[in-house]
């Protein structure tokens, strides 16, 4: 399948930092009505809180724990036209009062629809213009395939058990099928059992008996991946323990990086342009753990076709350490430029 090109990324992803006000408001400017939201207080060790489309805006998932969805307090949200509304009171990590938060916004494809070209018949929000679905699925305990509606063969694929406690579960290419990454602190797992040792294919993902991912019963959510020249990617790199760092070439200059070692035990790292506006970028917030946003000088820089690693810290840029991370541009290398927007 084509894909059309993307002139404005942040059509499609954006990012939007806001403050907290402990009542009903409003977030506005992320620029289109997002379908995945992923929201992270910066100034206080609170978990972070994932919604979607799929599965509505009263319960979240965390990213940091293993833990099914639950309501946040008594937060509500409800997409909006261009951002999204958060109701209640008791609302700390989303709208506590004085909080300094981010959001991480993406475009799928509006209401799900049903899926079947899987095995399991999956409820399914997919923008195949930007290469992002949001997947929702049973699980049966059996070995079986779900349909994921990109129509090309995804590159990453996050999958979170909505009614059970367990890992969240993560297909990279870079890895390959025979083996997983959770978001914790482990390097990636040697394994056939989630993904049954097989690559996605353009319709379908397979999943094995495990609960991570196909529990009997078991209500799941996946973020599907595709690459799309331009706007997004999802590779490896080795790093070379220098202060003058291993560059990762992307086509685009990234909005958004996220990354993690897979040969060693080390924090997940999420850093971005929009609490960052200049280089270097040095503000990481962790998708593993709920500490506050931290500062650590000389981290990367984000250049205009990719990112360069500026120190030799084990999580980003050991010497012989292998990374897999997933970026999404700003603007591509050679059209228009996207705007930054924060919110007031």
């Amino acid at each position: 399948m084509a894909y059309t090109d993307i002139d404005k990324p942040s059509d499609y992803f954006n990012t939007v930092t806001y403050t907290g006000t402990g009542s009903t408001r409003s977030v506005t400017g992320v620029g289109f009505q997002p379908d995945w939201l992923w929201i992270k207080s910066r100034s206080g060790a609170v978990n972070h809180a994932l919604y979607d489309v799929n599965r509505g805006g009263t319960n979240a998932l965390r990213s940091n724990t293993t833990g099914a969805e639950a309501q946040f307090g008594d937060a509500v949200v409800t997409f909006e036209t261009d951002g999204f509304e958060i109701a209640g009171t008791n609302v700390t990590g989303v709208n506590g009062s004085g909080e300094s938060i981010v959001s991480w916004n993406w475009l799928g494809g509006g209401t799900a629809s049903e899926n079947t070209q899987g095995d399991i018949t999956s409820q399914v929000s997919a923008s195949t213009t930007s290469g992002f679905s949001i997947v929702s699925y049973t699980g049966t305990g059996s070995l079986a395939t779900v349909g994921h509606g990109l129509g090309v063969t995804p590159k990453m694929i996050i999958v979170k058990g909505r009614t059970n406690v367990n890992n969240w579960v993560i297909y990279h290419e870079s890895i390959g099928a025979t083996k997983y990454i959770f978001f914790d602190t482990q390097p990636a797992g040697v394994s056939s059992t989630p993904w049954n040792n097989t690559s996605p294919t353009v319709n379908s993902f397979t999943v094995n008996t495990s609960g991570v991912c196909n529990g009997s019963g078991v209500d799941y959510i996946a973020y599907c991946f595709a690459e799309k020249k331009g706007f997004s990617k999802f590779g490896t790199y080795t790093g070379n323990g220098n202060a003058d760092g291993t560059f990762v070439y992307t086509g685009f200059k990234p909005a958004f990086v996220m990354l993690k070692r897979t040969n060693g035990t080390n924090n997940w790292l999420i850093l971005d342009s929009i609490r960052d506006p200049f280089n270097d970028v040095e503000k990481q917030l962790l998708p593993n753990v709920s500490d506050s946003e931290y500062t650590v000088a000389n981290t990367l820089d984000l250049t205009s076709n990719g990112f360069k690693l500026r120190d030799t810290n084990a999580s980003r840029n050991a010497s012989g350490g292998t990374y897999i991370y997933m970026a999404f541009a700003s603007n591509p290398f050679v059209t228009s430029t996207g705007v930054p927007t924060t919110a007031r």
